[in-house]
């Protein structure tokens, strides 16, 4: 979709050579064209005059630089100087176009000025909402991004029915230099029961609304202490089967320890048994020995 402007001039204004490189800004009478970000603009200025006027070049400037020279002869003949922004950036805002035709003599004629202004739509408003705790306000965060001029924030409760209380309303406006669009998040801080609250965002550029809304309904401080008790008493429990645990597997490496130690001292007992009954067995051997020699 291309935007079209149009200027059909009869009388241009009629500039010396001095004054050629004079600097244009936007003025309360030019006619101003909107322009979408990232899409096409079409500048027109038709110029009829021109076909009277011998050795004439045309130039579109842009505030005070020169943007482009007209050289195309059926330009010339038919008094058409079209000039197409193949995309519009938020830069262009406020900038003031217009056309020179400088006919031989060096004489300068201002046959069209325009002005553009710059719009981009804003993202549909995300709306999230943390409900309060205790006796506390509950907080709504409300974000958009993605357009052009700075918007305006409203915040609605019940449809505006109840109105915003002085201080609850936080509007940060941030624009990123990247894209040079503006982002936007709006906090609003207040006490709902059973409310509908609603996040308006406003582009006057293009006379776009966009609205987003939530149900909020806040059950009071008992469900939150309940929640609470019950989240005590869980972290208790574990805590509790935790230590038990620990106490058994101490109790059960304590009773490992100790059976293995009388193992160990059973067999240690019947080895010196073993020994002793050997020993006693070779000594009666040899008395016996003894007493056959001495029989003998």
């Amino acid at each position: 979709m291309v935007f079209v402007g149009v200027c059909l001039v009869r009388e241009a204004k009629q500039v010396g050579p001095k004054n050629t490189s004079m600097a244009l800004s936007p003025k309360g009478d030019q006619e101003c064209l909107l322009g979408i970000v990232g899409r096409p603009l079409r500048l027109s200025c038709f110029y009829p005059d021109a076909l009277n006027l011998a050795n004439v070049s045309v130039a579109w400037r842009r505030n005070h630089d020169e943007v482009v020279r007209d050289e195309d002869d059926n330009a010339l003949r038919t008094g058409n100087f079209t000039l197409r922004l193949p995309s519009v950036d938020p830069q262009e805002d406020n900038a003031s176009y217009s056309v020179m035709v400088t006919s031989q003599g060096n004489r300068s004629l201002e046959a069209c000025t325009l002005c553009v202004r710059v719009a981009a739509p804003f993202s549909t408003p995300e709306l999230r909402w943390e409900a309060a705790v205790e006796d506390t306000h509950s907080v709504f965060q409300c974000n958009s991004g993605g357009g052009f001029p700075e918007p305006v924030v409203d915040w609605l409760i019940d449809g505006g029915a109840q109105e915003t209380a002085p201080g609850s309303v936080q509007t940060q406006v941030e624009l990123r230099p990247d894209s040079r669009l503006y982002y936007v998040t709006s906090y609003l801080n207040v006490n709902v029961t059973d409310t509908n609250v609603s996040c308006v965002i406003h582009n006057l550029a293009i006379n776009q609304t966009l609205t987003s809304t939530t149900h909020a309904v806040w059950h009071g401080p008992v469900v939150t202490r309940a929640t609470d008790s019950l989240w005590v008493f869980s972290t208790v429990l574990c805590a509790v089967v935790g230590a038990m645990v620990a106490v058994g597997l101490a109790y059960q490496i304590h009773l490992d320890r100790l059976s293995k130690r009388r193992k160990i001292q059973h067999l240690s007992r019947r080895n010196r048994g073993y020994y002793r009954r050997r020993q006693q067995a070779e000594e009666t051997e040899v008395v016996t020995l003894q007493l056959s020699e001495s029989n003998v």
